[in-house]
């Protein structure tokens, strides 16, 4: 008898006895425990139903009756010739048996004297995707199997990807049925290597690899002696020992309201689970998305009033003053806030068999909060073989796509990333109340008023004519806090005072009308100069000399608008701050919190910014001032394109 068997069975025998002498001291030293959920995924036939079914008949945790029925059972629709089939202790449904596959998530619970478990068993065929997610929503650790005849398959891939996507960081890859391969150590390694290449871009904080036999039991609880090559822990001692800590105590304080509380007239509480964070009473709050800010009076629960709550308790808040909070609204640290949108990037796992359609209203619902919201864009969808982007504007059943949502009212948020319960959404189609989708918001979009612009049949020429003025687009693009807006500022009240007729497109003004359904990653920056182009092409046409002040980073697309316009209408201005002075004026505060970390995709730090190669008018303002550098702009453009006839 092996080691870890000698330590199961005393164990057992220690357990029996307490349970019948001390069952309040057994309670109790249950409830201490550290408590893991994992989710067993891959591919069909991998043999995950079996491997749970071992764990929990190795673990001694059948009772006797189930013990007899899954004898007599696996003489009848077992699928091992009469031997035990251990799979049918999870696969209870009918189907199940009957197609030898699962199909709904199963839920199982035991416990070692190391820690307690529930276990899910999720389905692996492509059909039943939208329940493995459901089923890896609440787990800390994903056992991947893999059929080591069969290797890595497009299962195993889509499950890898959504595990990770769902916030899963550690990953335990069982290579299953090693005894039908003769417990091959050139197998095992060939399957390893292929794995790691493949999850190079995913992000696990830890990647474990076990060959193991369900059926048989090799490194389930104990090693056996069909493997001696391997000298890693087995399954049992890797599920024992890895360290899932929660940390969600340690962030600030949330939680999202689900039942404004009002048995009578002396009583308004506000009930919910804490998302993350503790509190206390006396401790200052603010309600969002109002941003009414109170004290905790009281802590209730149905046991009675608390001093402390932390993360994960279902509590009722009672509050020192008078403030309008209703279902949905989050109650929040005040200092350490969370965001509020009605517009956000995320990431969308399309569960319906009726693809997803960008401008088709569905209902958004976000914690204890149900809104109307739309995809504005899906901006690429993701393959889950190669994890490359792939262009697309749709989602079909089981695909994972990057998206744009508008709501049609704000919410509270966090990214996804940081925390899952104030960061994940599910899309209900609005006619047949089906959730259709699953979704991690990324990040919220920065956006604001609007801009419309009525287009005129009149001939450009001859508006330039009536306002006696060649109309020219003056490009000013740099670094965020270089100058650009401040030197087109300037250059524009020049103008005005030499009887020009102007307008100013400044980026952020842009960015809260036109372009406020647009974020800051690659595709978006493009689509908002796309926009601004083809804005700034109507107003050339209108006979305006226009400025626009914009980042602009990449060179394709400044000579995109380039192209939009006419020979001699676009007068590229490369505004060139060097980074260290942009950093130390940065007046609102962008460089602090790109380093932060608060910004993502921050040009200059994440996000690149391509210099231009040959500038029409080139501003070194390192050395020069504002108004140095306006004056050189209208020198510039006067002698070398104002002074061409209209």
């Amino acid at each position: 008898m092996s080691e870890n068997s000698k330590n199961l069975k005393t164990y057992e025998v220690q357990q029996s006895e307490q349970i019948t002498n001390d069952i309040e001291g057994y309670l109790k030293e249950q409830e201490h425990k550290s408590f893991l959920r994992f989710i067993t995924c891959g591919s069909v036939d991998d043999g995950k139903s079996t491997l749970i079914g071992r764990l929990l008949y190795d673990s001694k945790l059948i009772f006797e009756d189930q013990l007899a029925a899954l004898e007599n059972d696996s003489k009848k629709v077992g699928t091992q010739g009469g031997d035990m089939d251990f799979a049918l202790l999870v696969d209870g449904l009918a189907a199940e048996r009957e197609q030898g596959i699962t199909i709904d998530v199963a839920y199982r619970f035991f416990a070692t004297d190391k820690r307690k478990f529930i276990v899910a068993d999720t389905p692996g065929h492509e059909q039943y995707t939208r329940n493995m997610a459901t089923g890896a929503s609440s787990a800390d650790v994903a056992v991947i199997l893999i059929d080591a005849r069969k290797g890595i398959l497009t299962q195993t891939r889509r499950h890898s990807y959504i595990v990770n996507l769902l916030g899963i960081r550690h990953a335990v890859i069982a290579i299953n049925k090693m005894d039908l391969v003769d417990y091959a150590q050139g197998v095992y390694q060939d399957i390893e290597k292929d794995y790691r290449e493949f999850a190079e871009n995913l992000n696990f904080s830890s990647i474990t690899f076990v060959p193991l036999s369900a059926l048989k039991g090799d490194n389930i609880i104990e090693a056996g002696e069909n493997m001696d090559w391997y000298s890693g822990p087995t399954l049992m001692k890797i599920l024992e020992t890895i360290d899932v800590s929660n940390q969600k105590q340690e962030q600030p304080f949330r939680m999202p309201v689900q039942w404004v509380n009002r048995p009578d007239l002396d009583f308004r509480g506000f009930s919910g689970t804490i998302a993350s964070g503790t509190i206390k009473a006396g401790d200052e709050i603010i309600a969002l998305p109002s941003g009414k800010t109170s004290r905790i009076k009281s802590i209730s629960t149905y046991d009675g009033d608390l001093d402390l709550a932390v993360a994960d308790q279902a509590i009722t808040l009672t509050l020192e003053d008078e403030i309008d909070i209703s279902r949905g609204d989050v109650i929040s640290e005040i200092n350490q806030r969370p965001e509020v949108t009605d517009q956000f990037q995320a990431q969308v796992i399309w569960m319906h068999d009726q693809p997803m359609l960008p401008g088709r209203p569905y209902l958004i619902k976000t914690t204890n909060k149900t809104v109307t919201g739309e995809v504005t864009g899906l901006k690429y969808k993701v393959n889950v073989n190669s994890l490359e982007h792939e262009a697309g504007k749709t989602l079909e059943l089981n695909e994972v796509g990057i998206c744009n949502i508008s709501l049609d009212e704000a919410i509270v948020f966090e990214p996804y990333r940081e925390n899952p319960a104030m960061g994940s959404f599910i899309m209900i189609d609005k006619i047949s109340n089906v959730t259709v989708a699953a979704g991690m918001i990324d990040f919220g979009l920065r956006r604001a008023t609007n801009v419309h612009w009525q287009a005129v049949d009149v001939d450009k020429t001859v508006r330039a004519e009536q306002k006696r003025q060649r109309p020219v687009v003056l490009w000013f693009t740099g670094l965020s806090a270089s100058g650009k807006s401040t030197i087109a500022n300037l250059v524009e009240k020049k103008l005005q005072a030499l009887g020009k007729h102007t307008y100013l497109l400044d980026g952020d003004n842009v960015r809260h009308g036109l372009n406020k359904d647009l974020g800051f990653v690659d595709a978006d920056r493009v689509e908002n100069i796309r926009r601004v182009g083809e804005v700034s092409k109507l107003m050339i046409d209108a006979g305006l000399i226009v400025l626009t002040a914009f980042i602009s980073p990449f060179r394709a697309e400044r000579r995109m608008v380039r192209d939009m316009l006419e020979d001699h209408e676009f007068i590229e201005v490369f505004v060139d701050t060097p980074i260290e002075i942009c950093e130390q004026r940065d007046p609102k505060g962008l460089y602090k919190k790109a380093r932060s970390g608060e910004i993502k995709n921050f040009t200059g730090f994440d996000s690149p910014y391509e210099k231009p190669e040959r500038a029409d008018i080139h501003l070194h303002t390192g050395n020069m001032t504002a108004e140095d550098a306006a004056d050189a702009v209208i020198k510039k453009i006067e002698t070398e394109y104002l002074s061409r006839q209209a």
